[in-house]
């Protein structure tokens, strides 16, 4: 991993210092629903506010395409911000330009302004020079907390990097740090959990993690295809068929390079994805035409958890049944407790990510019992895959 500078390097006081952050929660009807995002983004506001910056958050919120989107204002959640840290947070019409300016001259020493939409202007998602020269005019320092937008090459994750000192704030430098121990110097044995339905969005992780772990887990309707790979009929499962020339390249890879990997070896079928449906358990070469295949097994599971009790770092990216839906939920919950007990007790780094990873572990209350979970989506996949992200790469000092 490239060296980054962090905020115990920077300079702040009396500084204009532009934080770049994922405001980008869940909000319905102009209520911020999930507040982790803004939770996590306190420790670098409270650190550069007690250090006399004038601090300028900016930010994206979903997809307003170049232009000014009201359902998409940052407003509501500039106020969810200023209840979570207890202290006024002054908020800018726009991100550039005359109100921009004026909130931000505006600012003293230890106060927080939210500036509007980042996405209200194409210049953004163009990494526009001009657009990042306006947003670079607002500040004397910018400080890049969003790990969660650092796969992406924009105006103000890249470009004005060029243009200020730029530093990684608190949580990205946690970010950075967690997977780093993780993917580069990990203690091993090393386990990695992949689930998720479909083997074509992660082709490029599955190929990576067999050259870098020891055990590699594939659950979810992922396994569906690998399974059906080596011969076994998968009923009316989720399976990629056109993908199995690919799945036993994947495993011819992991024998090569000294990976096992772990399949279900019993499942647990139904006739439909629906809560009560009446389901059981069988085993992988017996499963009755028409049934699907919507969790892993008991006796798979307890594979999986008396593997994960003989290595020191696991890496897990997807729910490996269809955790949302009651009783398919059961082996996500119970490798996610063993994970847990393991990291309590010392023995077992745990880094999880993704978004349906993440709400799943949310789901059963073990997201704090987790080494660390990353909200990052798909730059935490990314980094998975071992790919460079440009927001990370422009941090290098």
């Amino acid at each position: 991993m490239a060296r980054f500078k962090t905020l115990d390097q920077a300079d702040v006081a009396g500084k204009r210092v532009l934080v770049r952050a994922d405001l980008n929660v869940p909000m319905k009807a102009g209520v911020v629903g999930d507040a982790t995002r803004l939770q996590r983004l306190v420790p670098t506001l409270r650190t550069l506010a007690s250090k006399g910056a004038k601090v300028v958050v900016l930010s994206h919120f979903d997809r307003p395409k170049g232009k000014r989107v009201p359902e998409m204002s940052l407003a509501p959640v500039a106020q969810k911000l200023s209840k979570i840290l207890g202290q006024t947070v002054a908020f800018a019409d726009d991100c550039i330009g005359p109100d921009a300016q004026k909130i931000v001259s505006g600012l003293s020493n230890g106060q927080i302004a939210v500036l509007e939409n980042l996405r209200y202007h194409k210049g953004e998602e163009a990494n526009d020079p001009l657009f990042a020269r306006n947003l670079a005019a607002l500040g004397d320092v910018y400080v890049n907390d969003a790990f969660s937008a650092a796969h992406r090459a924009h105006a103000s994750t890249e470009a004005i990097t060029h243009l200020l000192p730029a530093f990684a704030g608190l949580q990205m430098q946690a970010e950075l740090e967690a997977l780093a121990a993780a993917l580069e110097s990990p203690q091993k044995p090393v386990m990695a959990i992949v689930g998720g339905s479909k083997v074509s969005t992660k082709l490029d992780l599955l190929s990576n993690l067999v050259a870098r772990v020891n055990v590699l887990v594939i659950g979810g309707g992922m396994a569906n295809t690998f399974l059906f790979a080596q011969g076994i009929d998968v009923g009316n499962s989720l399976c990629e068929r056109d993908l199995v020339d690919t799945a036993r390249q994947v495993l011819a890879k992991a024998t090569v390079m000294g990976c096992q990997i772990i399949l279900p070896q019993d499942v647990v079928i139904a006739d439909a994805l629906k809560s009560g449906a009446a389901s059981a358990v069988v085993t992988i070469d017996s499963i009755p035409p028409g049934k699907m295949i919507l969790d892993v097994g008991p006796a798979s599971t307890q594979t999986i958890i008396h593997q994960l009790g003989l290595c020191k770092t696991l890496l897990w990216n997807g729910p490996v049944g269809a955790f949302e839906t009651k009783p398919f939920d059961q082996a996500t919950m119970g490798i996610a407790h063993a994970a847990a007990s393991l990291t309590k007790a010392g023995s077992l780094v745990s880094i999880a990510g993704g978004g349906d990873t993440v709400a799943a572990l949310n789901a059963a209350n073990m997201s704090s019992d987790f080494t660390y979970v990353s909200t990052a989506g798909g730059a935490f996949l990314e980094w998975l895959e071992g790919k460079e992200l440009p927001g990370v790469k422009a941090l290098a000092g």
